[in-house]
């Protein structure tokens, strides 16, 4: 075992595989690209002000098109929309146009939007960082719609087998 790690990786690897995250799919666009991909690594980080972080895979197309993106779409989807997740989770932009795939209309910032999302919100990105084999997206909310009930939601139970369109 390595002196600065005593077991430690296994140890989180474990942990984190027993966890059932909340599952997001992120859409954005730039010039005349739009991408989309279901998203795990996600968090609140701040209440006051509002901030969330979205961790996109740099093997991802929708990495490439938020590379030249001034904002993103967080969205949550309800459990009866996993055919929907399953492709922007298992399909890849390089490939495929998952857009003629499902119904969505452009939203604010020129974001597209899934017309089967339970809640979502737009995001300006305030800053772009390394977190490792992923890169942070720091969000800060500029507009959305959330129900009273969000409902029974796709979560990483739901998709732990799917085949994804690109490595992480």
């Amino acid at each position: 075992m390595d002196e600065h790690n005593d077991g430690g990786a296994e140890a989180f690897e474990k942990l984190t595989s027993l966890l059932d995250y909340p599952m997001f799919v992120v859409m954005t666009a730039a010039g005349d690209h739009r991408s989309g991909c279901l998203v795990g690594f996600t968090s609140q980080t701040s209440i006051h002000p509002a901030r969330f972080l979205v961790g996109l895979s740099r093997k991802n197309h929708t990495f490439g098109v938020a590379a030249d993106a001034d904002h993103l779409a967080v969205h949550l989807l309800p459990r009866t929309e996993l055919d929907l997740v399953r492709l922007f989770g298992e399909k890849t932009g390089d490939t495929t146009d998952k857009f003629t795939q499902c119904a969505w209309h452009p939203g604010p910032r020129g974001m597209p939007i899934l017309d089967a999302a339970a809640g979502w919100f737009v995001g300006r990105v305030l800053r772009r960082f390394d977190v490792g084999d992923h890169v942070g997206h720091l969000l800060e909310p500029v507009a959305g719609s959330a129900p009273e009930n969000l409902g029974d939601l796709i979560t990483f139970s739901d998709v732990r087998d799917l085949e994804p369109g690109h490595e992480a």
